[in-house]
């Protein structure tokens, strides 16, 4: 038939691209009129995924990419609708020997005027003005966050602060799934997690402030370098004790979904914090309840100085611990910014939904140290990180809107300028509020408010003793001493 030296040549290639890879997408493309009255009544959905009723496709994949259609609200959509695949989606699609095969059928009016059959650039080119914006947005977060690790890490070098922990090769798993979630969605951070305040719009300022233990310092001199948290931008208090998170997000979810409220929470810890009991138990309560919360395993290969492998990683995925306590798990290339995005908008939706948690592991490298108090060429090579297969980041996203056409070097560079202006803007205005060597200072005072909601006798007596020893040194509260 003069149709089969296509087929044997796309069985090659499939072939061929398999042996190479390992995995395969087979895309099927197609587009038809909006309204067909002898095929089928009313109106096509614009976007109408095919996945032969979720045979042709794993169902990571096809979660995914209903997750980048969820994600948007210009085009209708739908999966496995009317248009559920054609011979090549059903016969070419092997999910379980490596081939996943989709079909996308496009509505014509997407893209072009289907009474006068004219294409139409405007409508063509609406949903690309979309997805650069996104896109360059979260490459600037990105970059910022980098540049503020940079900047604080060598401010810790200088002894100006105390101690640093930076994201440098994370920062799409927090930038990303910030972009996804609903700025009303309650986020509870790990310590490598910056990019979640940076990407919400906490002030470079106060996160500055914090790790200086200023007069202006969110934490009121409490808590340790990096224990960030912002009330009004939904984001928990930093904790340095593994897995604690867990539970309070699951609990925070438990009641949201009580009250009846449609915001989720959303928590993250490293692939080691896995090993915790606390991560287990909120698990359970998790799948118990029905909570609606993404619980997020950063599988970023070490903890501290230790491989991931000896945390089970190389047995089986961190994600598939969900399914084994019955919740949903789904893995992602955590260097990846738009699978990021798209996984967890997927996962959030499916919370609202009520259908329950999702555990989803980023695999990612922590490019860096663990801390400045880590030194990694100790237990592996300096260069490491640039051997990563899945790469940087920054360099993909960047990579991937040049090759739209939405960027080029010369507004990356304006765009690195733009970023050390604002944080040398941002670390002036940080260190006029005080700093280790110079003031102003916190009021000493302050250590007795916020624990009780009445002062005890016993600390009511001492601090009027400490307010006496000011008084007698002479030594204003909050000032220069």
């Amino acid at each position: 038939a003069y149709w089969r030296p296509y087929h044997e040549a796309l069985s090659d290639e499939l072939a061929r691209l398999r042996a190479r890879h390992g995995a395969v997408l087979l895309w099927e493309g197609h587009s038809i009129r909006g309204t067909v009255p002898f095929l089928f009544e009313g109106r096509l959905p614009d976007l109408n995924l095919g996945t032969a009723g979720g045979s042709s496709c794993s169902p990571e994949r096809q979660a995914r990419l209903e997750a980048v259609l969820a994600a948007q609200s210009d085009y209708g959509w739908v999966a496995n609708g009317r248009f559920k695949g054609g011979y090549i989606t059903r016969h070419y699609g092997r999910p379980e020997q490596g081939v996943d095969a989709v079909q996308l059928e496009l509505a014509q009016s997407t893209y072009m005027d289907e009474d006068a059959v004219r294409y139409d650039d405007a409508r063509a080119g609406r949903l690309q003005v979309l997805l650069g914006a996104l896109l360059r947005a979260g490459l600037r977060d990105m970059l910022l966050t980098r540049a503020f690790d940079e900047r604080m890490r060598r401010t810790q070098r200088q002894g100006r602060i105390t101690f640093y922990v930076g994201s440098e090769g994370e920062e799409a798993v927090s930038v990303a799934a910030a972009m996804a979630l609903d700025a009303e969605d309650m986020l509870f951070p790990g310590y490598r997690n910056q990019g979640l305040f940076i990407a919400r719009g906490v002030p470079l300022v106060d996160l500055m402030c914090q790790l200086l233990s200023n007069s202006r310092d969110m934490c009121r001199g409490r808590q340790l370098p990096v224990f960030y948290h912002s009330a009004p931008k939904r984001l928990f208090t930093v904790s340095g004790n593994l897995a604690t998170q867990c539970p309070q997000a699951v609990g925070w979810a438990m009641a949201a979904a009580i009250k009846g409220d449609s915001h989720l929470a959303s928590t993250w810890l490293g692939e080691g914090s896995t090993a915790e009991a606390d991560f287990y138990q909120a698990l359970l309560f998790a799948k118990v309840y029905r909570a609606p919360v993404l619980l997020n395993v950063v599988n970023n290969q070490w903890a501290i100085s230790t491989f991931q492998g000896f945390a089970g990683g190389e047995q089986r995925s961190f994600a598939a611990r969900g399914p084994g306590i019955g919740v949903a798990g789904i893995r992602v290339d955590g260097n990846d910014f738009l699978a990021v995005h798209a996984v967890t908008r997927w996962a959030a939706e499916r919370a609202r939904g009520g259908h329950g948690p999702t555990l989803i592991e980023h695999v990612t490298y922590r490019a860096g140290a663990h801390s400045t108090s880590d030194d990694p060429s100790r237990y592996r090579p300096g260069d490491d990180s640039q051997f990563w297969p899945l790469g940087d980041p920054v360099q993909r996203l960047r990579a991937h809107l040049t090759a739209l056409g939405e960027w080029s070097d010369e507004r990356h560079g304006a765009l690195l300028r733009e970023v050390d202006e604002q944080l040398a803007a941002a670390w002036k205005e940080a260190i006029a509020q005080g700093s280790m060597t110079e003031g102003p200072r916190l009021d000493p005072m302050l250590m007795f408010d916020d624990v009780f909601r009445e002062l005890p006798p016993h600390l009511a007596l001492q601090r009027e003793q400490l307010a006496a020893e000011l008084a007698e040194v002479g030594s204003p509260r909050g000032g220069e001493r």
